[in-house]
């Protein structure tokens, strides 16, 4: 029974490695929905099995000149209940990643998509129709969506993405002068973040 137990848990941390992948969230453009230091878990069949949809949530190589020098925040340490629960995620593949050249943003256009900001009501619209976005983050007394107008059509192979701190989000608007215009080429997208694994007070299922 040992054996098989241990063959079993074996089987279950290699399945795992492969299947997915734990990062940190080091900024806060995803307010609220995610917060600074948080660890979240991402499904590796994202795209490349399962498609990409509307309102996820990616990590993502960055495209090129989108990310600047950046700090990481380790897993708070000289707590038994966190070094124990590392531990295990280290044994399993799912100790959390430094950031490096990743990112994670929502989905808002897919490609093909006519994205644009604002409507008269200050709405984001994919194909001419608002998107409810009850998950954003705005300034007191901001309706408006994006701080700036814009209206792109997203190409074959891209994704148009935003931050849910729709005001303080270095996301697809302000990267128009890159090499990508800012698009992110699905092929980047390394998979879609389904869960926030710690600290366990956020614990949060974010979309199978």
């Amino acid at each position: 029974m040992v054996v098989i137990f241990a063959i079993a848990l074996v089987v279950s941390f290699l399945t795992k490695a492969f299947l997915v992948r734990s990062f940190y969230i080091p900024t806060g453009s995803m307010q609220n929905t995610l917060q600074i230091n948080d660890r979240i878990i991402v499904n590796q069949l994202v795209p490349n099995v399962v498609d990409v949809g509307h309102g996820d949530i990616v990590v993502f190589v960055d495209p090129g000149g989108w990310l600047g020098p950046a700090g990481s925040a380790p897993l708070e340490a000289g707590n038994p209940v966190a070094d124990g629960i590392q531990w295990l995620s280290a044994q399993a593949g799912l100790e959390a990643s430094e950031s490096g050249d990743h990112l994670v943003k929502r989905v808002i256009g897919l490609p093909g998509d006519e994205v644009a900001c604002c409507d008269p009501s200050g709405r984001t619209t994919v194909n001419g129709e608002p998107i409810s976005e009850p998950y954003l983050k705005l300034p007191p007394g901001v309706a408006r969506t994006s701080e700036s107008d814009f209206s792109v059509t997203v190409p074959a192979g891209s994704l148009w993405v935003e931050g849910d701190n729709r005001y303080n989000s270095a996301d697809s608007r302000l990267h128009s002068d890159t090499p990508g215009h800012g698009f992110v080429p699905v092929d980047n997208v390394v998979g879609r973040a389904f869960v926030i694994n710690w600290p366990l007070s956020h614990w949060s299922w974010l979309g199978l």
